[in-house]
């Protein structure tokens, strides 16, 4: 197997990735980065990306990734295609395998690989993609200011965006598989006491429909019961709220993990548990998930990285 050398590994290109190589490259660390499946990262499934601060009139999510991949470039970041594949982080230099066919030795190592949003697994929701499916209220529920939502999912995250978009929404509709909401105590209350929320308890989405984008989605109730019974609702976005997977399997061996998968950086740092490798972006931010606090993380990451390389 071809082996390489060099001193500072980045896996992933979205935020995170992307600025801890802009960073990295200003300091003379000649960064390596392997862009992973999805180039650019979770962003590039949006459209319009208008929290992103300096940018008042938003930008196109593809454009705002490829403007920070560009500046990585030109600061020397050597940027690559490649998916991590298989991790030894047992001694340094640590051992990357990238597409199982090349070993990458670095002296220092930024994971920044995301997490990725749990979908149903209906067709419906790759075809609506960007044009009514969405699985971030925070990102997106400003386009649907005075219109009619639907929240999937019975947990805290589900109730805290059916909550955000109540804020913003004409009407919200919460889709409970189950006969009660799984949420804290609080979180429930929120949602019952919001007039503006509407529980679907034992229900389940089968698909959506709509011409140019979502305009309703097909529900069964009591599915598998003797009254299950289907219908039609009218809505004009789709939110998913039933969880995240970060893309961290590969190096659970070596670092300590949440329950839910993501990585347990020390503090508001990105160390992990290992010294000289560092966790930036969603797959070590279970509460924020933002592009910004991901690029925030990568800029950390960096800093890290050149002070641990120049000890």
């Amino acid at each position: 197997m071809e082996t390489e050398k060099v001193r500072l590994l980045i896996i992933g290109s979205g935020p995170a990735g992307y600025t801890a190589a802009i960073y990295a490259g200003r300091a003379n660390l000649s960064p390596v980065l392997y862009a992973g499946l999805q180039p650019g990262g979770q962003l590039t499934t949006t459209t319009i990306v208008e929290n992103f601060p300096g940018h008042p009139q938003g930008i196109d999510a593809n454009q705002l990734m490829e403007d920070m991949r560009q500046q990585a470039v030109n600061f020397g970041a050597d940027i690559r295609n490649g998916v991590a594949t298989k991790a030894d982080l047992s001694s340094r230099p640590f051992k990357i395998t990238i597409d199982d066919e090349k070993l990458i030795e670095a002296d220092a190592l930024i994971i920044a690989t995301g997490a990725a949003a749990r979908y149903l697994g209906l067709e419906d929701e790759k075809k609506y993609a960007g044009m009514g499916v969405s699985a971030c209220a925070t990102c997106d529920g400003f386009f649907y200011r005075k219109k009619v939502v639907a929240v999937v999912g019975g947990g805290d995250t589900a109730c805290e965006e059916a909550t955000y978009l109540a804020s913003l929404a004409k009407k919200v509709y919460l889709i409970v598989r189950k006969p009660f909401l799984r949420a804290s105590k609080i979180m429930q209350e929120r949602v019952m006491q919001n007039e503006k929320i509407e529980v679907l308890f034992e229900h389940n989405a089968e698909g959506l429909f709509g011409d140019n984008g979502v305009e309703g989605v097909h529900l069964v109730k009591r599915l598998g019961e003797p009254d299950e019974s289907h219908y039609d609702l009218p809505i004009d976005g789709f939110f998913l709220a039933i969880g995240h997977k970060p893309s961290s399997d590969i190096f659970k061996d070596y670092l300590e993990v949440d329950k839910a998968g993501y990585i347990v950086t020390e503090g508001a740092t990105p160390r992990t548990n290992i010294p000289g490798v560092f966790a930036a972006g969603d797959v070590a931010d279970p509460h924020y998930r933002q592009a910004i606090t991901a690029a925030a993380s990568g800029c950390k990451a960096a800093i890290e990285a050149e002070r641990f390389l120049l000890k």
